[in-house]
């Protein structure tokens, strides 16, 4: 069974499980079907805004499609949140992102 199939059964019996979403929304993303792990990211976000792990990869997405506005909304997010509740490690991710991000831009 894929890890998607899996993911989407355990899914019917925690529709709201953060982890669960977040890691489909990864699976998503290896397949190269960003619209589907937008989707999943997007609605996490509204739904539980303090998974903070999903702001990273849902920045990446907006990124990728060159909506730098969007995209830097969801790291500034991100980075709010997570200087809120002192996870370092996330923090550093989001500010990398955001300043390559930026730096990038720059340089177009």
């Amino acid at each position: 069974m894929s890890r998607i199939k899996q993911l989407e059964n355990f899914l019917k019996e925690e529709p709201e499980d953060s982890f669960l979403n977040y890691a489909l929304a990864i699976e998503y993303v290896g397949l190269e079907n960003y619209d589907k792990a937008k989707e999943i990211l997007s609605a996490l976000v509204q739904r539980d805004p303090d998974y903070t792990a999903t702001y990273y990869h849902l920045g990446k997405l907006y990124q990728r499609e060159k909506n730098i506005e969007k995209a830097e909304e969801v790291y500034q997010e991100g980075i709010r949140l997570t200087r809120a509740k002192r996870e370092q490690h996330k923090l550093a991710e989001l500010m990398n992102a955001l300043n390559n991000m930026l730096f990038d831009e720059d340089d177009e």
